[in-house]
């Protein structure tokens, strides 16, 4: 991976933990490694603990940010959040799995959340 496109995905994560704080998440931790992959933002929002995939674009010249979580991704970011919860310890029913899309552009960047994307 190119140092434009760790800086771009990094920047994109710190946009993405500041949305969420600004609409009341907590975030719990930043890039968690685990057996199956990277998990970029944990955060809770009340009793709900949310694990967050954060995909950063240019432009839409390859599509847009949220078609870079194909189904193999989505099987990723699934086994990496059982595996943060296994190691938890601690019961944990209710959780769920995020993307957050992001799309700077010249202007605002375009911050899209989808919620429960993997049921």
């Amino acid at each position: 991976m190119t140092n434009y496109k760790k800086s771009l995905g990094k920047w994109g994560e710190r946009l993405a933990a500041t949305f969420l704080e600004s609409n009341g998440y907590t975030i719990v931790a930043q890039n968690v490694h685990t057996p199956y992959g990277e998990i970029d933002l944990i955060a809770q929002t009340g009793e709900t603990l949310v694990f967050v995939e954060v995909k950063t674009r240019q432009n839409t010249r390859y599509g847009f940010p949220e078609a870079g979580v194909h189904r193999e991704k989505q099987a990723h970011m699934l086994a990496a959040a059982e595996a943060y919860l296994q190691k938890l310890d601690i019961p944990c029913t209710d959780w769920r799995i995020d993307v957050i899309a992001i799309l700077r552009s010249s202007q605002e960047p375009e911050i899209v959340h989808f919620e429960n994307v993997i049921n």
